[in-house]
């Protein structure tokens, strides 16, 4: 009967977290609006940072129940759903064409901040000289404590978000073009109840994602790492899938990438970043493989992309297949060990 109750309560975690960051979103917008900021600073800024608040209130309220698996595993799963699924589901739909500036800008600095998140996450293997000592492919040796994300490194991660949000900004003013308002923009009320509700639901979904998914991992013999990776993942990925999708339906597919992209890069910096300033956040050997796999995933989807400027129906299978493939891959490390 708990099981059924973890299952109904992650169900409702989820809607709440996904309609609460819609609305936020919303309310946000609309106040933008009023004070007359361009459309394209939104865009790169609150609705970039709207699809990841359900990473953020997930990973956030873990490190606060100490339950530090599931805050990193959120990250990282996210990450790579994201990249193989979000984009590779899109692309099945319609071909999905990268713009110049995402390839020379913000798909570098991912990779960039995915490097830095290795680097980060496994202190103990660079300079405790785990490497030596332990096989690191060992599934047996998943569970091993090889680094932490420490609040000096939160603090890191999150200044280096703010600049990148000042970097991302400057940008957009320098090549935005002059935009008509036609659009009908929500009351100061209205607004206020989108941003305090949206706020509340996000909140109150984050806790009970992260209760039932601990009681689910429990009931199910199932690490908090795996129920992260999957389920939790999967669930704080939504908005991403939705939003891909729809555009993509709407003939705007070249908007996925650039949200993949974003919402990836917010993740890395500002989730995690958050997490770990609120406690650090220990890392296991399993997180530290995860974390290559982001980074390997996302230089694959830049050769992708970087081919002809667009990611095909027939590469789109590819990144489904190689996300299937680690699924496999994080299934039989689980039972296999």
């Amino acid at each position: 009967m708990k099981i059924l109750f973890d299952i109904i309560f992650l169900l409702a975690g989820f809607v709440l977290l996904i309609k609460g960051a819609d609305y936020f979103v919303d309310g946000s917008v609309a106040i933008a609006k009023k004070l007359k900021i361009p459309s394209i600073v939104v865009g790169l800024t609150i609705v970039a940072v709207g699809t990841s608040l359900p990473e953020l209130a997930v990973s956030s309220l873990a490190s606060l129940k100490q339950s530090n698996t599931i805050a990193v595993s959120n990250v990282v799963g996210s990450n790579i759903f994201n990249l193989l699924m979000v984009l590779g589901i899109t692309a099945l739909f319609t071909n999905i064409n990268v713009k110049k500036s995402v390839l020379q800008r913000e798909f570098p600095l991912l990779m960039v901040i995915s490097a830095v998140l290795i680097f980060l996450t496994a202190d103990l293997l660079w300079f405790d000289n785990i490497l030596e000592k332990i096989n690191i492919f060992d599934f047996k040796n998943g569970n091993m404590l090889v680094g932490e994300v420490s609040r000096m490194d939160g603090f890191l991660l999150l200044v280096l978000f703010v600049g990148f949000i000042i970097w991302t900004v400057r940008y957009a003013l320098k090549q935005r073009v002059a935009e008509e308002e036609n659009e009908e923009i929500l009351s100061n009320g209205k607004c206020a109840i989108f941003i305090i509700g949206g706020i509340l639901a996000i909140v109150a979904g984050g806790e009970l994602v992260v209760d039932s998914a601990k009681g689910l991992a429990l009931a199910a013999g199932m690490s908090e790492t795996l129920v992260g990776l999957t389920v939790v993942a999967l669930g704080t990925s939504l908005p991403e899938l939705v939003t891909s999708v729809v555009a993509a339906r709407k003939g705007e597919a070249d908007l996925a990438i650039g949200n993949v992209v974003g919402s990836n890069i917010a993740n890395i910096l500002l989730v995690l970043g958050a997490a770990a300033m609120i406690s650090p956040v220990s890392v296991t050997m399993m997180n530290v493989m995860d974390a290559v796999i982001v980074l390997v995933s996302t230089v694959i989807v830049f050769i992708v992309s970087n081919t002809q400027k667009t990611i095909k129906r027939k590469e789109g299978i590819l990144l489904v297949l190689m996300y299937a493939a680690y699924m496999i891959y994080i299934i039989c490390r689980q039972y296999c060990a």
